[in-house]
């Protein structure tokens, strides 16, 4: 019986990283704004890029990363769909960007269904609030390839 115990907590260890501490994902968020540049990264890369499922967020995680990662979940399902093959790229396009909006958009109606205080960008309407998103925080550096838009 002790035996097991050690195997879990071993377990546990590395999966979690160390005993005691649940360490959240980072959820890159928010997604890039599909654009001609980005399109095909958009397209080829989308089963390199991570998901979010419940199971890697542990129950302390705040509900804005839960939030944030289905949103970046719900915008890679619909990129699968915008990017099958013999889609021209014109439409490939129009769809992706449609998908991005829509899943920005659901995120920020999430947002305002809890008592957290929302996601700045959620607090403007309209192509601002799709600006808002498309734009990193002041001093957050974006590395080149990374998820989060760069346009």
């Amino acid at each position: 019986m002790f035996t097991l115990g050690v195997m879990v907590m071993l377990t546990l260890v590395e999966i979690r990283g160390s005993v005691g501490h649940i360490s959240e994902p980072d959820v890159s968020f928010p997604p890039a704004r599909p654009s001609l540049a980005n399109l095909h990264a958009l397209c080829t890369q989308g089963s390199g890029r991570p998901r979010y499922t419940s199971s890697v967020f542990a129950k302390s995680v705040p509900g804005h990363q839960r939030r944030r990662g289905s949103a970046v979940n719900r915008v890679e399902a619909w990129y699968s769909r915008c990017c099958a093959p013999g889609q021209a790229q014109e439409q490939a396009l129009c769809c992706a960007t449609q998908a991005w909006e829509y899943a920005l958009n659901v995120f920020c109606n999430d947002e305002y269904g809890v008592k957290d205080m929302p996601h700045k960008c959620c607090e403007q309407w309209e192509e601002s609030r799709l600006t808002c998103f498309q734009i990193p925080a002041r001093g957050e550096s974006v590395p080149s390839g990374s998820f989060k838009n760069r346009s």
